[in-house]
């Protein structure tokens, strides 16, 4: 049975992660749209343009030559810039532009059209209350700020970045804020989502838990 799976959360949640191990382990695909936001401020940083500038930003959105590939990369004209755009610069203009109407309608549009068909696993802020209201299964991915920036700070450490934890941790206060007090599809859980905080567990362990959501809905035998 194909079916979508949404996992929201805020930032240094472990989603993305979490998102493809569970697309691996089911034979779904994961489309990161977390990425797609990061792709449009890579551009713009590219452009130096204000990520505040809404028509700006709406116009990077329309006409990106973006391609999110099967095993997870992100290209830009052809280039991959999965790495290019981790960063706390691209993570914070991401979410300055993510807050403007006009360029969420533009991605989220290709998000719908992409997933469809079902099959998918959609990671991000609004993907069971905006993007796929209706998907077979939601999860709200939550943790607490202290974890979380454990977690971003064992990240970047090891891909040889270095930011300083206070860095990571503001950085990460200042996301949870603007993501969940924008006007335009703010963070939050769906009312049909399940909440799991994940503070105190291993991604193995959150990947278990999800997965015994998914057995129990859809799968009877599975690889």
């Amino acid at each position: 049975m194909k079916f979508n799976l949404a996992i929201d959360g805020p930032s240094a949640a472990g989603k993305s992660t979490i998102a493809n191990s569970l697309a691996s382990k089911y034979h779904l695909i994961h489309l990161d749209t977390g990425a797609m936001y990061r792709a449009v401020a890579y551009q713009a940083a590219l452009l130096s343009l204000d990520p505040s500038d809404e028509e700006a930003m709406a116009d990077i959105a329309k006409n990106l030559p973006l391609e999110m590939t099967a095993d997870g990369r992100v290209l830009l004209d052809q280039i991959d810039i999965s790495d290019k755009i981790r960063n706390e610069t691209i993570s914070w203009m991401a979410s300055v532009l993510s807050k403007h109407k006009k360029v969420r309608e533009c991605l989220v549009a290709l998000q719908q059209k992409i997933a469809g068909k079902g099959g998918y696993v959609l990671d991000g802020r609004d993907i069971g209350t905006v993007v796929l209201p209706d998907a077979e299964l939601k999860i709200f991915l939550t943790a607490s700020s202290k974890a979380r920036t454990r977690r971003r700070l064992l990240e970047y450490q090891a891909k040889g970045l270095k930011v300083s934890e206070e860095e990571i941790a503001a950085d990460i206060i200042k996301r949870d804020q603007q993501d969940s007090t924008r006007t335009n599809s703010p963070l939050k859980p769906a009312a049909d989502a399940i909440i799991i905080d994940t503070s105190d567990m291993s991604i193995e362990e959150v990947i278990a838990k999800i997965s015994s959501y998914i057995d129990e809905r859809f799968v009877k035998d599975h690889d």
